[in-house]
């Protein structure tokens, strides 16, 4: 037994005079009150807003209240078995997610963690979610156009990269088919696309994504989703956490577009996390920073000058709205701080109208800089065309017996123009394609094709121009122009179209 002590004081003896670990300081607290994924914790001294924080069992949390006499946490995940009286360890980081090339392709949550079960994410650097946006010194004007694919927007509302664009409308109008459209339409461009969804269903991100992979549109493409299921903090983060993702690849000179699905229901996250955290309630029971809760999110989107690399991120945030009421506080306040909206119509879209696009109150503040100099020949008269017909169709409706010729063919051609600017989802046109199409409306070639069959017509027109005048369709894509030659080569192939197609009566 002797012999044994000495061993086990021998080998004691050896483990003093072999330690040398690191004193280090851990700021540690303890949870006075937990409930509804809020914690208030007393003794964290050196805290920082938005630092990550050691909840027990590996649970994360995030400081948000920073008080005299104590701190008041959001629980990122599981938040039951936190009670009274655990201990709560500072990290020292703030909230951050991953970044890099890894992330593209994948399904991923407000942290950065995969949902899509394709094993880890390759990422070897990390962004905080919060960084400041861009100053105005770093800034360049937009003049780039960033193309939808969609007739109605690339031609009336068209938006450049490095603008802020709302997608607004009520529930089932469309918002979310016009974004995937313009992810889509990506394809073949060197445009990076985040989807962030928000308190979505599950099975609806799970659709977006399945549809994005069916187009092949995957492989540009990062999806980050926070769905209605996962705690309101996780809502809270994911767009800013999408934000991010991008910022890495506009700091590379890349050009990145962002769609924020929706903002309405990040404002209901917030104002719920805000109200269990005890902040003073306003208007609607949102907290007073709910207009720069979106100001700040929205102002990191920018086109960099030549200096700082050139890249951009454009940002599509979606806002729905209850029976049309843009007026209504959350909408307003993303509308001022957005740079155009488009307005999408639930009276249009039963209608038949697809996209169903109010071009009265749509809106591109940047407008025609945006375009490309052929879109721009004709976009412009098809803007005025469509003006002069609404004005006409509002006069005209109680009666069209009494109208002049010119009235009549007036207003006949506006409604070939709202058949020309009917499109199916799914189905991104090219730029010059578009061209082509607006040419002939505006030009008076499609006058003698009956109203009912312009958009069989134009299917057909787009497969007759690849096989016959792709010269044209090419000239029009690499110049940007709309040439004299290219204009009467296009009028020349509508009317032998024309003797190709025959209409059933």
């Amino acid at each position: 037994m002797a012999v044994r002590g000495q061993d086990i004081a021998s080998v004691i003896k050896r483990q003093i005079e072999e330690f040398g670990g690191e004193l280090t300081m851990v700021d540690v607290g303890t949870v006075v009150e937990a409930a509804d994924g809020v914690a208030t914790i007393h003794g964290l001294s050196d805290v920082s807003y938005t630092e990550l924080l050691q909840f027990p069992n590996d649970t994360i949390g995030m400081a948000l209240n920073l008080e005299e006499d104590s701190v008041g946490a959001v629980i990122l995940g599981e938040y039951t078995h936190i009670k009274e009286g655990d201990e709560v360890r500072s990290t020292g980081r703030i909230a951050e997610v991953p970044v890099g090339e890894g992330l593209i392709g994948r399904v991923l949550d407000s942290l950065g963690r995969p949902l899509d079960g394709r094993g880890p994410v390759e990422s070897s650097a990390s962004l905080a979610v919060e960084r400041l946006a861009p100053n105005v010194v770093v800034r360049k004007s937009v003049d780039s156009p960033l193309q939808f694919g969609i007739k109605a927007i690339d031609g009336l509302i068209p938006v450049g990269r490095g603008q802020r664009e709302l997608v607004i409308g009520d529930r089932n109008t469309g918002k979310t088919s016009v974004c995937i459209d313009a992810i889509i339409n990506q394809k073949e461009t060197d445009v990076i696309c985040i989807y962030v969804g928000i308190g979505q269903k599950v099975g609806k991100v799970a659709q977006v994504a399945q549809t994005l992979r069916d187009h092949g549109a995957m492989d540009h493409t990062i999806v980050v989703a926070a769905n209605a299921s996962d705690p309101a903090p996780l809502q809270y983060l994911a767009p800013y956490a999408g934000a991010a993702m991008g910022e890495y690849f506009m700091d590379q000179g890349r050009d990145v577009l962002i769609i924020y699905d929706d903002l309405t229901k990040h404002a209901w996250a917030y104002r719920q996390m805000s109200l269990l955290l005890r902040r003073p309630p306003g208007r609607e029971a949102y907290p007073g920073d709910v207009f720069y809760l979106h100001s700040r999110l929205l102002e990191r989107s920018a086109r960099l000058d030549d200096e700082h690399g050139g890249g951009s991120i454009t940002a599509l945030p979606i806002i729905e709205t209850q029976a049309g009421d843009v007026s209504a506080y959350v909408p307003t306040n993303v509308i001022s701080i957005t740079d155009g909206q488009i307005y999408l119509e639930p009276e249009l879209f039963n209608a038949g109208i697809r996209p169903a696009l109010n071009a009265g109150l749509s809106v591109s503040r940047v407008g025609s800089a945006a375009q490309r100099r052929a879109m721009r020949s004709v976009a412009g008269r098809l803007k005025l065309e469509m003006a002069q017909f609404r004005e006409l169709a509002a006069f005209a409706q109680f009666g069209t017996s009494d109208l002049d010729v010119s009235t009549r063919n007036q207003l006949e051609r506006g409604q070939r123009m709202t058949e020309i600017l009917k499109q199916t989802e799914l189905s991104p046109l090219t730029m010059e394609q578009q061209v082509s199409i607006f040419f002939l409306g505006t030009n008076g070639d499609l006058d003698d094709v009956p109203i009912s069959n312009i958009q069989e017509f134009e299917s057909g027109w787009h497969e007759y121009t690849a096989a016959n005048i792709p010269d044209v369709l090419g000239a029009i894509a690499e110049s940007g122009e709309l040439s004299d030659e290219s204009q009467t080569k296009l009028s020349a192939a509508a009317a032998a179209f024309k003797q190709t197609v025959s209409y059933a009566e």
